[in-house]
């Protein structure tokens, strides 16, 4: 949906020749040029004081602009940052770009504007070398401290064959070493106050509690957490330098590992921003299709944070049920997908294959199942009084806060926002199905997983719907960007059997332009903002994850509790490592 052009009007009337340009794009999102010295107030009018207002911040990246062929419209730069801001009244977008020029150019902050640009504008810093003067703390984040160069400018190798061997002598070993150890004051945290001396305890890399390879870094009075940081980047694998170097369909599988516990959910946001540049329609099957694939993996994800959610808090007989329960919805998954965890599925138009024969009976002995079990676990887990003792009142921020910091899905809607992007703005054909947007007053470690729990009853409606009215027709479109022509016709001409050949073997020429593509995935709002330079490639892939925005506010809400609260609000943010560190 496009915003209103008053927006840009506006915008234009503040800021005068400050605006240097008006952008248009494949995905209809208002996109202004703005001079950097005036990026924070353009930034602060548009959250504050214009007539459609974007009080989220729900995404900030960069582009590396300096090999880039196709920018019709755009003023000339060497970089680019991009702040995506959006309007939770209307689910509209508004994007602002500021133009750079140099090697290692800067840009004020806006962390006075959003305190979650913080780890935003630091991943900038370390995947580009763009300065962001005044950040309260510009320090690698994804990267190892010792990492030289900037992984994300198109100078920095894409393969270990292009780096050369690698080798770890005694003194570069001793200096990784001491890079992991905990220095309080570079942390912004001090070692003692009025009357005594801070304890720091290190969570993590390695504990069962942080649910995989992070550090959380905790300023103790006794045993209660005065403050805490956060330590990211023990999972990162370069999910977005990777698409520089696959074509667009081989990038599929590689989309599947960025949330490992939402399957196709990953492919979806994916394929529908290439499909919105190449101008690909699909067929009302695959929407449904697609929208059942998801909600079982929506399922699939909230069974595992249910149960391992009740076992942080102390309770162990829910997760073994729970887990059991998921295997049965990996089990129609991998009879639809031929895979569990990551069956890439999802294509460029459409499908890989067609549901197979029995698919119905399956689905539908999963819903009579499922849902006698969900009110099972609730009575267990949720009315359980020591559960709610653990976690009611702890780690909470409300609707304004939540915004602040970009939190998202279910999390958002906990603080009391009914905000999801399948009602708010439907996509896949998400507006032909009836289902409740579950919602609490205030997000607190216990409501977090009231919602999820009732998100899995939501989605159990949305199957049903689809098992009912699954729509007849083909499994995937018959664009030419999006399958080759028929084999048969590659013996008849020559001009089938050349273009055959590059569909397959290069893959196709997707239209030079950029999408900003959203899905309400399991865990909130994710996203690929996809560039393309007209080619077999991707120039740029941005990678939205919820995770990543979730996890900067635990430090935040942490304050004031002990220990074993803070593994409860770890518990009930719902991340993963994977999401977050890509």
């Amino acid at each position: 949906m496009i915003a209103p052009v008053s927006s840009v009007e506006e915008l234009k009337t503040r800021l005068g020749d400050a605006l240097l340009a008006v952008q248009e794009t494949q995905d209809g999102i208002p996109t202004a040029w703005v001079r950097g010295d005036r990026i924070v107030e353009a930034l602060s009018f548009l959250k504050q004081e214009a007539t459609t207002k974007y009080p989220m911040l729900i995404d900030l990246t960069g582009i590396d602009e300096r090999t880039r062929k196709v920018r019709i419209g755009q003023p000339d730069s060497d970089f680019t940052v991009v702040y995506l801001l959006l309007s939770l009244d209307n689910a509209q977008e508004f994007r602002i770009k500021v133009p750079l020029k140099g090697d290692y150019p800067s840009v004020p902050t806006c962390t006075g504007v959003w305190p979650m640009a913080n780890w935003y504008e630091r991943e900038v810093w370390d995947m580009f070398g763009i300065n962001f003067e005044g950040h309260p703390f510009q320090q690698r984040i994804l990267m190892p401290r010792s990492w030289e160069g900037h992984p994300l400018r198109k100078e920095h190798p894409a393969r270990a064959t292009e780096m050369g061997r690698f080798r770890l002598w005694d003194e570069k070993e001793d200096m990784l070493q001491n890079d992991l150890e905990f220095k309080p004051e570079e942390w912004g945290m001090a070692r003692e106050g009025d009357d005594n001396e801070f304890l720091f305890l290190n969570i993590g890399p390695q504990h069962p509690g942080t649910h995989g390879v992070i550090r959380f870094m905790l300023q103790l009075d006794g045993e209660i957490v005065r403050d805490s940081q956060v330590d990211i980047g023990y999972h990162h694998r370069g999910a977005e330098k990777m698409s520089e170097r696959q074509s667009w369909h081989s990038f599929i599988p590689y989309t599947d590992r960025v949330d490992y516990l939402g399957g196709v959910m990953n492919n979806l946001p994916y394929v529908m921003a290439v499909e919105k540049l190449a101008g690909i329609e699909v067929p009302d099957r695959v929407k449904t299709i697609r929208v059942m694939l998801c909600e079982l993996f929506r399922i699939s994800s909230h069974l595992v944070f249910y149960g391992t959610y009740t076992q942080d808090i102390g309770q162990f007989s829910p997760v073994i049920y729970m887990f059991n329960d998921r295997e049965r919805v990996l089990s129609i998954i991998e009879a639809v997908c031929g895979a569990r965890m990551h069956p890439n599925w999802f294509r460029i138009g459409g499908l890989a294959a067609d549901l197979p024969k029995g698919w119905d009976v399956m689905v539908r002995d999963l819903i009579d199942y499922l849902r006698p079990k969900i009110d099972e676990y609730e009575k267990m887990c949720l009315n359980n009084a020591i559960l709610k003792r653990r976690t009611v009142g702890v780690g909470s921020y409300n609707g304004q806060e939540a915004i602040d910091w970009g939190i998202t899905g279910a999390s958002l809607r906990a603080a009391g926002v009914d905000f999801d992007l399948r009602k708010a703005r439907p996509y896949s054909g998400y507006e032909n199905f009836e289902f409740d947007v579950p919602t609490a007053d205030v997000s607190d470690s216990y409501t977090r997983a009231v919602v999820r729990a009732e998100e899995i009853r939501q989605s159990l409606r949305i199957i049903e719907q689809c098992l009912n009215n699954m729509p007849a027709g083909s499994h995937k479109s018959n664009h030419p960007l999006a399958v080759p022509p028929e084999k048969d016709g590659t013996m008849e001409d020559i001009e089938t059997l050349i273009t055959h050949f590059l569909a397959v073997s290069w893959g196709p020429v997707i239209p030079a332009g950029e999408v900003w593509m959203p899905v309400e995935g399991t865990k909130g709002i994710q996203a690929y903002y996809t560039i393309s330079d007209k080619d077999t490639i991707a120039y740029r892939t941005r990678i939205r994850t919820p995770s990543f925005a979730h996890v900067q506010i635990i430090p935040e809400i942490s304050k004031g509790f002990m220990v074993p609260d803070l593994l409860a609000i770890i518990a009930s943010t719902d991340f993963l490592l994977s999401e977050i560190d890509r």
